[in-house]
């Protein structure tokens, strides 16, 4: 087995289709995206392969048109959140067994799905469910699902092919990769169709069988997900589905004696409740449950006054707006010298106020609708703020529309006041905040950025000068788990930047990479002896 498993190599990343007017690609996608509007699916639970229709029932609706009906889900009860933990422990028996070769085999077929019929499938939903534009669909859904199966697989590989390095004659030394004992949960955000898709199969993948609970505004392409696991030949009970309230299942789940692990990705509020509510039931746990959380973000770009200005602004606009700001790195603060600040804004405002705005069925929109009307109502709220403070001008944007779709316009805070509400709080929306600072101040400001959030999760510097560079990398070290020079603070990429963040933002456990594999094994050293011992006497014990 183990020698097999040598052989996977090194995974490259998936190619990125561009859909631009006449490829076959966009042709390809629209016509998914015509299919998927024209019919309205049910969505089921699904425990042990099996369909379970409950007949509680939630509306799916596309957030740039909140009036479409996409799908209906039913909503899992107290009666299937314990049949899935007792589904999942039952099909361990089986799951745990099976040779990683085996295993490897499953997920590197859905990376070849994902290719073709999946990866249509998949993007078309996460445009009409999640409100991306084609671009982010296909970098996301797609694309980095893809590195994700194929990189894990590789990552296996390493992991079970780190041995002892020696073993004397007559011993064999090793190391056995065991799946952990019981079951995880995996609670994904609605973000990224690739998160979903990563966070129950990862666990899977190194032998664990999962409790999956998607997020209720990603249940449309999670159930697609599904599909494509079995199709791809995973074992029914391995992963099992179960939209519904996430207080419930995990009200339940949570406190279950074989829970093994959480892999989690949303809110920190939501993971220090998980924390302290495994802490409180500690004692009850056949084992310590591994807790793998990559939670909130304010992360930030600071501009040197050597920095590139063009580069600057591109980073600043894409790094905020890109995805309505809905990402857990998207740039939500940003520092700028105050001798650079004319130019830099004159550049920055003409190029925000090109940005184009709505459907997603529009192609050149680079920007669609935020993901529901609580998540509207939140960031209007921080936008008015704003309005209403004397510390604060509001440079491009500040307008909101829900009248059709969770529509606001890319906004741009300047504020006089380093610790601004929107300079401090996360936001998860399209609104990014500037503090013009005085330029012979840099090395006080980098303190102030290091010490304004209580996240870590991305950050970028922007300098020409290198030993500027040097020194702000210092000065930053634990202020980002990503950290960019010259670039904007969103994009990691599988098996280029393991993904993570520590402080507020999670536990660093690097998705992309070999880190987080480790997390869903628990090790067994084994010493073999050949020729053991025949007495108990050793040599410094004859007589003389």
């Amino acid at each position: 087995m183990i020698n097999a498993l040598y052989k996977i190599p090194h995974a490259e990343n998936e190619r990125v289709l561009t859909y631009a007017p006449g490829t076959p690609e966009r042709e390809s996608v629209k016509n998914v995206l015509n299919e998927l509007l024209n019919k309205k699916i049910e969505i089921p639970v699904i425990i042990g392969g099996k369909e379970i229709y409950t007949g509680k029932t939630v509306d799916v609706t596309c957030p740039h048109d909140h009036k479409h009906v996409l799908a209906t889900y039913h909503i899992a009860g107290e009666k299937e959140i314990h049949m899935a933990v007792d589904v999942a422990l039952e099909a361990r028996k089986t799951w745990s067994k099976m040779p990683a070769e085996s295993r490897a085999a499953i997920f590197k077929k859905m990376a070849v799905l994902l290719s073709k019929p999946y990866g249509d499938l998949l993007n078309a939903s996460t445009m009409l469910g999640q409100g991306k534009t084609i671009y982010q669909a296909e970098i996301d859904a797609a694309c980095e699902l893809i590195d994700f199966y194929n990189f894990n697989t590789h990552y296996m590989s390493e992991i079970y092919k780190n041995q002892p390095d020696y073993s004397p004659t007559g011993v064999w030394n090793q190391l056995e990769y065991r799946p952990l004992e019981g079951f995880v949960f995996a609670l994904t955000p609605f973000n990224f169709t690739s998160i979903a898709g990563n966070l129950p199969t990862s666990p899977a993948l190194m032998g664990n069988t999962v409790v999956w609970k998607p997020s209720r505004t990603q249940i449309y392409s999670a159930y697609f997900l599904m599909k494509l696991f079995k199709e791809a030949g995973l074992p029914d009970g391995v992963i099992n589905f179960l939209p519904g309230s996430g207080k419930q299942i995990g009200d339940i789940v949570l406190r279950h004696p074989d829970l093994a692990g959480v892999h989690f990705t949303g809110s920190t509020e939501v993971f220090q409740h998980i924390w302290k509510t495994i802490g409180t039931n500690i004692a009850g746990y056949k084992s310590y449950p591994r807790l793998v959380g990559e939670t909130g973000g304010k992360d930030f770009i600071f501009a040197h006054e050597s920095a590139d200005i063009d580069a600057l602004v591109v980073a600043m606009a894409r790094g905020a707006f890109e995805y309505q700001g809905q990402k857990c790195s998207a740039a939500s603060r940003v520092y700028i010298p105050a001798n650079r600040w004319n130019e830099t804004r004159k550049k920055y405002v003409k190029m925000v106020n090109s940005i184009k705005m709505g459907s997603p069925l529009d192609f050149t929109n680079f920007m669609t609708a935020v993901i529901d009307e609580a998540s509207f109502d939140k960031i209007a709220g921080y936008i008015d703020y704003a309005k209403e403070s004397p510390d604060a001008e509001i440079i491009t944007g500040g307008g909101y529309d829900k009248s059709k779709g969770y529509y606001i316009e890319p906004t741009t805070i300047v504020t006089t006041d380093p610790k601004f509400k929107t300079m401090e709080e996360e936001i998860f929306g399209p609104v990014l905040t500037i503090y013009v600072y005085d330029e012979t101040k840099f090395k006080e400001t980098l303190k102030l950025c290091d010490q304004t959030s209580p996240y870590a999760l991305t950050g970028a510097v922007f300098a020409q000068d290198r030993a500027v560079i040097n020194f702000a990398k210092d000065m930053l070290v634990n202020a980002a788990g990503n950290f960019y020079i010259n670039d904007k603070p969103t994009g990691a990429v599988v098996g280029q930047q393991p993904f993570g963040g520590a402080r507020a933002s999670g536990t660093n456990d690097k998705a992309g990479s070999s880190i987080n594999l480790m997390r869903w094994v628990s090790v067994r050293t084994i010493k073999e002896t050949f020729d053991p011992p025949k007495d108990y006497r050793y040599p410094f014990m004859d007589e003389e």
